[in-house]
C-alpha cells in the first residue's frame, strides 16, 4: 500500500483514468468500512482510502475533538485488505478558502439531520466537491448508514460529476446495532439500550410491510424509545426512500431514526 498526504504527489503517482474505487474516510475504520472497501476490490482494478477528519461537517467544535482516531490500527487494517493506496491529507490540502468549506443546501433538502446539524451536510458536500475535483475517480462507496447524506451526494454528483456512486447496505454487528466509528464510545450498558432501539425499529419496519396504517403508531413508537433512560430522541420519521418526501407506501418507505445514548449521537434507519 503507498500511503500519500499530498494530492499533487497522488496524482502524479496513480492513473485515474483507470478503473479506481474511492472510498472516503474519517478513520477508525470498522466492519461497515471493510465492507466498503471490498466492494470496490471487487469491481475495480484499484482501491484508493482517504483518511480525513474534515472539520467543515462538525457544527460542535467538541465533537470534532471527541470524534474516535486510530491510526495505527487503521493502517493496518488497511495493509491486511491490501488497499492500493491510502490519503491522508491535512485541512489546507484539501481546502484553499474559507468558502470552499461549505456548500449550500436547498432550502426543500433541509429535513432531517441538516435540521438538527446545520452547516453538516454543507460541509459533507464540500468535501467531497474538492476530493472529485481534485482525484476524478470513476466510483465512489459509502454506506447507507448515512442515507440523507447518500441521497444529497448522489443529487450533487449527477449535475456535476461523472463520478458513479455506490451505496453499500448497512452493515450491523450481533446485536443489530448499525456499526458507526462513534459505538466505540459506548459502553456495554448503552450498546444493550441502542441494540433493544435496533430491533424496535425492525419491528416496526415489518409492522409497516404488513399493513402501513401502522403508520399511525409512530407517536406510540417515539416515545417508547424516548423513555428510556439516558435515550433522547431527535427524529423519527418515515419517507419516502426514492425522493425522501413524506409521500410513501409499503412497497418505497424507509424509517429514519436520529437519537443520544447519553453524549453519543447515533443514526439508523430501516
Amino acid at each position: 500500500m503507498i500511503i500519500f498526504k499530498r494530492i499533487n504527489k497522488l496524482n502524479k503517482e496513480v492513473n485515474f483514468k483507470a478503473k479506481i474505487g474511492f472510498v472516503p474516510t474519517m478513520g477508525s475504520l470498522h466492519k461497515g468500512h471493510i465492507s466498503l472497501i471490498n466492494l470496490s476490490k471487487k469491481y475495480c482494478e484499484k482501491t484508493l482510502v482517504s483518511i480525513f477528519i474534515n472539520p467543515s461537517q462538525f457544527n460542535s467544535s467538541s465533537d470534532l475533538k471527541n470524534y474516535p482516531k486510530n491510526l495505527k490500527k487503521d493502517i493496518h487494517i488497511l495493509k491486511k485488505l491490501k488497499v492500493d493506496y491510502l490519503l491522508m491529507p491535512n485541512v489546507n490540502e484539501i481546502y484553499k478558502s474559507k468558502k470552499s468549506m461549505k456548500i449550500k443546501l436547498n432550502k426543500k433538502d433541509k429535513i432531517m439531520c441538516s435540521i438538527y446539524r446545520p452547516g453538516h451536510f454543507e460541509g459533507v458536500l464540500a468535501v467531497i466537491n474538492q476530493f472529485l475535483l481534485k482525484l476524478k475517480p470513476k466510483y465512489i462507496f459509502l454506506g447507507e448508514k448515512d442515507f440523507q447524506q447518500i441521497f444529497l451526494i448522489k443529487k450533487f454528483i449527477k449535475k456535476k460529476f461523472k463520478t458513479k456512486v455506490y451505496a453499500c447496505p448497512i452493515i450491523r454487528d450481533n446485536n443489530n446495532v448499525a456499526l458507526s466509528s462513534r459505538n466505540i464510545l459506548l459502553n456495554k450498558k448503552d450498546v444493550k439500550k441502542s441494540s433493544f432501539i435496533a430491533n424496535l425499529l425492525l419491528k416496526f419496519k415489518n409492522n409497516l410491510k404488513k399493513n402501513i396504517n401502522f403508520k399511525k403508531n409512530l407517536n406510540n413508537f417515539f416515545y417508547k424509545i424516548n423513555s428510556i433512560t439516558n435515550i433522547k430522541v431527535e427524529y423519527l420519521e418515515i419517507r419516502n426512500k426514492k425522493n425522501l418526501s413524506k409521500i410513501y407506501n409499503k412497497n418505497n418507505f424507509k424509517i429514519f431514526l436520529a437519537y443520544y445514548n447519553k453524549k453519543i449521537r447515533l443514526i439508523d434507519n430501516y
